[in-house]
């Protein structure tokens, strides 16, 4: 175990801002990160995965724990699905195709999703119908202030749109160290209702797709709207899609009778922030180093020397100008630090 200081967090964090940690460390196994937590290096802990749902807009007065615990292990195999345990430290869109490639069904709908598989259950991770909580089993995890393993079971995870016991009362207190996901291997339930999908496949001459088809659609049409963090920094979709009660979605759709919606149950609908956002004039358009994506107004990008603070200031503008429009507030979906 290494221990570095004054640490530039420019390579972990996919904005690229360029914030310094007080104290950094990687870990590579559930032993060394029992034996950092115990041993009480700087009074304050700070977490970190992929980066890729972080805004940072300071150094980080803390001990930076960079989990890259790796490892995919076969725990089970039945006659239609198989249980995996995954590491934290697995890039999420690489055990994706982990799994296409074994013809393992149930998360092709969420290609091309930045961060880590430890991070995936913190933030109920979605698209295009799916969602984390659809194939998970179970996680692992450390309880910080004793270095105890406990497990958390589906009922116990809490699992909202966005959201789950990690991000609420279980906050700051557990790491996760492995994921257990329960996915098909045969008879596989496509998921291509969404338009965008069944666009994409036509444009391919698909009509019955595999989840391998399923897979190439979800990526084509994340790289056609999502800019590449490599290339130009951001966090993929920086606000959640808000959801409102159907009262409140009345009046709206009185005034904006042709926005797009999603219902999401009875008494609740979803409006695509993207669209308020694009509506409110922001799509495209560049602040200094911080802008909104040309191709998708969800995403605020670096183009090149923005600090985290501009970025956030342009957040706090966007939601502002979107409340005053449209009188709905959309919630920040990173974390900002």
């Amino acid at each position: 175990m290494h221990i570095e200081t004054l640490t530039s967090l420019k390579a972990y964090n996919t904005f690229g801002i360029d914030c310094k940690a007080q104290f950094f460390t990687s870990v590579e196994t559930l032993k060394d990160l029992k034996e950092v937590l115990s041993k009480e290096i700087h009074p304050n802990l700070f977490v970190l995965g992929g980066g890729s749902n972080l805004l940072l807009t300071k150094d980080v007065n803390a001990l930076v724990l960079h989990i890259n615990m790796k490892g995919i292990t076969l725990l089970s195999k039945e006659n239609d699905h198989v249980l995996l345990e995954v590491n934290a430290g697995e890039n999420w869109h690489d055990f994706v195709l982990y799994c296409i490639e074994n013809d393992y069904g149930g998360i092709e709908n969420l290609s091309l999703i930045p961060g880590n598989v430890g991070t995936a259950p913190i933030q109920n991770i979605g698209a295009y119908g799916v969602e984390l909580k659809d194939v998970f089993v179970r996680c692992h995890a450390i309880r910080i202030s004793t270095q105890e393993e406990v497990s958390f079971d589906h009922y116990e995870c809490q699992f909202g749109y966005r959201n789950s016991i990690f991000k609420n009362e279980a906050k700051d207190e557990y790491i996760i160290t492995s994921v257990v996901f329960k996915l098909s291997t045969k008879n596989h339930i496509i998921k291509s209702s969404y338009g965008a999908i069944q666009e994409q496949l036509k444009k391919s001459s698909v009509s019955t797709p595999t989840i391998s088809d399923i897979s190439k659609a979800v990526i084509a049409i994340r790289q056609s709207k999502l800019p590449d963090p490599a290339k130009i920094g951001n966090s993929g979709s920086f606000f959640k899609n808000p959801v409102i009660s159907t009262e409140a979605f009345q009046e709206f759709r009185m005034k904006f009778p042709r926005a797009p919606f999603y219902e999401v149950s009875a008494t609740e609908f979803k409006i695509p922030a993207g669209w308020l956002i694009e509506q409110a004039g922001f799509k495209g358009k560049r602040f200094g180093e911080a802008g909104v994506h040309k191709n998708q107004a969800l995403v605020i990008v670096n183009h090149g020397k923005a600090t985290g603070t501009e970025i956030w200031e342009l957040a706090l503008k966007i939601q502002k100008k979107v409340k005053e429009d449209f009188g709905i507030y959309i919630e920040p979906e990173v974390n900002v630090i």
